[in-house]
């Protein structure tokens, strides 16, 4: 029987981490490949990405990975896929930008990538037939897929809005979709992070003026910051800063890498002189210079951080400058480190324009639930899944379809590793595929797990006391009183009574309980007892690290 499965290997209930698979017989393509931003509770870990293991066991069939936009949740995680898997990549000219970079970035060399033309490329790949189109987002260059499979077309929809006059004068072709939707579409994947804000989401355009109004105004240099693959807005800032007779310097590897990728693919640019080094905008006046700087999310490390902290290599803060921060106001994980650079920038006389204090400053690149209605309505599939948010958005989604006379049944809400299978009767779930969160820590891919995890928590939290101990070899006796060295725990000088009362307790259990000669029970012996002992004197759980010597 002809069966078309799609499984959603990750990106449906944690908005990033977007990965998506279809297979039809001995065929498999992949949409996006994207990394996820780890949680402040997934201590040390530098990056979550999809599970490949589906892949990996099925890597024969894999024909082609489709990536529809350049937003590193959409494609971030390609480098670790290549490791493993060398299937081609088919995306618009700025998304392969993008992707090379980051290959680069992995020192990766090779990557067979093929740049699609969205107004007329056809892709066949096996049983799949793939035809990009123009949809609008927060990144230049983005698009949805038609796929034509043996039982019938299917959209596939990332992160999309309907925003008729864009920063880059390329709308949403909502005629080429309509043409590729002709004979039906059998099931729409659709970006459904909007389906909880009512009406339309605004035009990039509806800030530009506050934009040019803050600059203009602005007493002496101005601090722009975005995220490095919002070019639209970049665009807006230079164009700006440009009515205001101001020079542009960019600050920040990932903002300069970006936006000349973008100027050399022709999606930005700006007259001779605009913008220039930092070393030469620090030659001209503070009143009539721009820097457009990396770090609107706090991110440790990056320039706008560092300059915050007075670190900064070139660039400092001064009374009068003014600092504007304009991305998502409520990415997860954000708050907390963006406040720490904003009192910081404050503290050093900064005038700071930011999500509390000037609404105007970002629109999202997601539709809201007119636009989500709009899609539905002119591709009317059968079946629809939405995907790229949270299980409240996906619930919303679920009942604007109903409000809209599609059957609840005919939305399928999935999770990680959910399967549909559509046969010429219909669809329905299937059989799940096992999926686990992969965690990079460094160089370590998949290898920090929960146990690690619950250690570093620990440690972070209550520290460490590690507890030598001499054992004679012959007769299995303590030697000598056993050493606490306290780490993030207690200070020892203040509190070194506790520390050798809990050394003279370990002694007596050892002699009551241990076996002669069994450095390993010894071990056990003082975790049991020490964990013991501290919770009940001070209501403290450190990790306790035994070290049994014998002499």
């Amino acid at each position: 029987m002809d069966k078309l499965k799609f499984i959603a290997i990750s990106g449906t209930t944690g908005v990033t981490e977007n990965m998506y698979v279809y297979e039809y017989g001995n065929d498999i393509i992949v949409v996006d490949c994207g990394v996820g931003f780890p949680e402040e509770a997934t201590y040390g870990v530098d990056l979550v990405i999809p599970d490949f293991s589906y892949l990996l066991e099925n890597k024969q069939k894999v024909r082609g990975l489709f990536v529809s936009h350049g937003h590193e949740d959409h494609y971030g995680a390609i480098p670790f896929l290549l490791k493993d898997l060398d299937v081609p990549i088919y995306t618009t000219p700025l998304t392969a930008g993008f992707i090379r970079e980051k290959l680069a970035d992995y020192n990766f060399r090779g990557g067979r990538i093929t740049t699609l033309n969205p107004d007329k490329d056809v892709t066949k790949l096996g049983n799949f037939t793939v035809e990009a189109f123009r949809v609008t987002h927060s990144v230049p260059d983005s698009v949805g897929f038609c796929i034509t499979t043996p039982l019938g077309k299917i959209f596939h929809v990332s992160d999309y809005k309907f925003d008729w006059t864009p920063v880059d004068q390329r709308p949403f072709d909502t005629a080429r979709a309509v043409k590729l939707a002709e004979g039906g579409v059998v099931m729409l994947v659709s970006d459904c992070l909007g389906a909880t804000s009512e009406g339309y989401t605004k035009s990039e355009l509806e800030i530009e003026k506050t934009i040019e109004m803050l600059i203009e105004h602005a007493p002496r240099r101005v601090f722009f910051s975005t995220i490095s693959s919002n070019i639209s807005r970049m665009r807006q800032a230079i164009h700006a800063s440009q009515i205001a007779g101001r020079t542009v310097a960019l600050a920040g590897r990932s903002i300069e890498r970006k936006l000349e990728i973008a100027a050399r693919l022709g999606f930005i640019s700006w007259d001779k002189g605009i913008v220039v080094s930092t070393r030469e905008a620090q030659k001209l006046p503070p009143e009539k210079t721009t820097y457009i700087i990396s770090g609107c999310y706090g991110q440790l490390g990056s320039a706008l951080y560092r300059l915050s902290l007075d670190e900064h290599q070139f660039l400092r803060v001064e009374e009068g400058d003014v600092a504007i921060f304009s991305a998502d106001p409520s990415p997860p994980g954000t708050e907390q480190s963006v406040n720490y650079v904003v009192d910081n920038l404050i503290e050093r006389g900064a005038e700071v324009h930011y999500y509390e204090t000037q609404e105007d400053l970002h629109v999202s690149g997601h539709g809201s639930q007119k636009e989500l209605e709009m899609l539905a309505a002119t591709l009317r599939p059968r079946y629809l899944v939405p995907i790229g948010g949270t299980v409240r958005h996906m619930r919303a989604y679920t009942k604007l379809a109903q409000n809209m006379g599609f059957p609840a049944q005919n939305v399928f809400e999935l999770r990680e590793g959910d399967t549909i299978e559509m046969t010429r009767d219909g669809a329905r779930r299937g059989t799940p595929v096992p999926v686990k969160e992969v965690l990079v820590d460094g160089l370590g891919i998949g290898d920090v797990g929960n146990v690690v995890l619950r250690d570093r928590k620990t440690l972070a939290q209550e520290g460490i006391v590690v507890v030598i101990t001499q054992i004679d070899r012959r007769t299995g006796d303590v030697v000598d009183k056993p050493e606490l060295i306290s780490r993030g725990f207690v200070f020892m000088k203040e509190h070194q009574t506790l520390l050798d009362e809990a050394a003279k307790l370990l002694v007596n259990q050892i002699k009551k309980r241990s076996k002669k000669g069994d450095g390993r029970h010894v071990r056990e012996i003082a975790i049991d007892v020490l964990e013991r002992f501290f919770f009940d004197r001070i209501a403290r759980r450190p990790m306790i690290l035994p070290v049994v010597v014998e002499v």
